[in-house]
């Protein structure tokens, strides 16, 4: 079944909002097994609107549209859309009262009058309650045809197309979608696919996607079949396969869980406790370990060390090793992680130290050159990285490095 995404906004066309209803509808999508072959976005101009509705429709069995059902002259979605497909528009009954019921709720002393533009619907079309806002989804069904409407407040189009519209795609569909993710961290996208490439080429049922994150690659493993218990029959030798050949680089299996909650459920796991001491990472990596709910029970401390007085003063990082090693030196990042430890008593400390840049590198020591190091046990790993890419895109790929080392100087502990 193929789908397609239509995007309703000036504001997005401006960039001034970021479109991350079409990423989240994405992925949704991919996972109910859909095929999309065209994303759209549009602005708020009754004729384009309706020429790319129609180019959807001529082409795509399912047409989603996000965006443009709001109570302003400019919001057409539904009666462009209305028009493309020929239904005549009426005020629905249903659909007032519950917009009263919200601004009673809410309590608002009035309701403008421009928001009873939201109770009148295409007739015949399915309404989709929203419990977040005034205005409803809808969905229009003709000729095999299908427009799927939802407001653009994430707030409002996440819940509706959890609850009410992926149940009714999955309907469309006379076979079981299913999927699993493995994410792997330590490998390149080249080398994950270069190891897989056996299994991609020999593909039908199950398929393997790959996304490329920041130091990440995460393969989406999907089977279809006649119901649930054999579609995950089909993955598990495929996801079985995938973690012999990555080891420790595979890092989950589970779609919600992050790197940063990988290692989170590792420390726990271990009845750890952990401290950061960073410099050139600022506290980015402590935010993300901070992201996981309960990281309480193992996270200690997060330094922020920027200056070689801090690193002197808070982890007792010695004056000797700064002057005739720098700052940026496995030397003292080596000491930067014992520091941390001592200073909070914690059982592992990670610590970073680089140049971000786009200044401060010189011909030793470029820009991007970075060291992680971390203790455990009293046994201390650090590593060298050249990081390519602007003073954003090094920080962040210093953290995902030093996520992945602490995650594995736990697996090499306790093996």
């Amino acid at each position: 079944m193929i789908c397609e995404l239509i995007s309703v906004g000036t504001e997005l066309l401006l960039g001034n909002i970021v479109n991350t209803n079409a990423q989240f509808l994405a992925e949704q999508c991919a996972l109910l097994g859909l095929t999309m072959y065209y994303q759209s976005t549009v602005g708020d101009n009754p004729e384009r609107l309706s020429q790319t509705i129609t180019q959807a429709l001529d082409r795509s069995d399912v047409v989603i549209l996000t965006g443009g059902l709001g109570p302003t002259e400019d919001d057409l979605t539904k009666e462009i859309c209305a028009q493309v497909m020929g239904f005549p528009l009426a005020e629905d009954p249903h659909t007032r009262q519950r917009i009263e019921e919200y601004f009673k709720n809410n309590i608002y002393q009035e309701i403008p009058d421009n928001n009873w533009k939201q109770a009148v619907i295409p007739q015949g079309a399915l309404v989709l309650d929203n419990d977040n806002g005034t205005a409803p989804g809808l969905i229009l069904e003709k000729d095999g045809k299908r427009a799927i409407l939802l407001p653009g407040p994430p707030g409002e189009l996440i819940p509706l197309f959890t609850h009410q519209v992926a149940p009714y795609l999955e309907k469309l569909r006379p076979e079981i979608i299913r999927s699993q993710m493995v994410k792997i961290c330590g490998v390149g996208e080249s080398q994950v696919e270069d190891k897989l490439l056996d299994l991609i080429d020999q593909q039908t049922n199950p398929t393997i996607a790959t996304y490329a994150k920041t130091g990440e690659v995460h393969l989406r493993v999907t089977a279809s079949a006649s119901s649930q218990e054999e579609a995950e029959k089909l993955i598990k030798p495929v996801v079985k396969e995938i973690k012999k050949r990555f080891g420790d680089a595979v890092y989950s299996t589970k779609e919600e869980e992050s790197l940063e909650a990988a290692v989170v459920r590792l420390l726990k796991k271990h009845e750890l406790t952990v401290t950061t001491a960073e410099s050139c990472t600022g506290g980015m990596l402590a935010a993300r370990l901070v992201n996981v709910p309960g990281v309480s029970d193992v996270f200690r401390e997060g330094f922020v060390t920027y200056s070689n007085k801090a690193k002197r003063r808070l982890l007792d990082v010695g004056k000797g090793t700064l002057k005739k090693y720098g700052a940026v030196s496995e030397q003292t990042a080596r000491e930067m992680a014992m520091g941390g430890v001592f200073a909070t008593g914690a059982d592992i400390c990670v610590a970073t130290t680089g140049i971000a840049g786009p200044g401060g590198g010189t011909e030793d020591k470029p820009v991007g050159l970075v060291y992680i190091s971390c203790i455990l046990r009293d046994e201390v790993t650090v590593q060298r990285f050249q990081f390519k890419g602007n003073r954003e895109k090094v920080r962040e790929q210093t953290v995902v490095k030093a996520l992945d080392l602490l995650r594995r100087s736990i697996l090499a502990s306790y093996r």
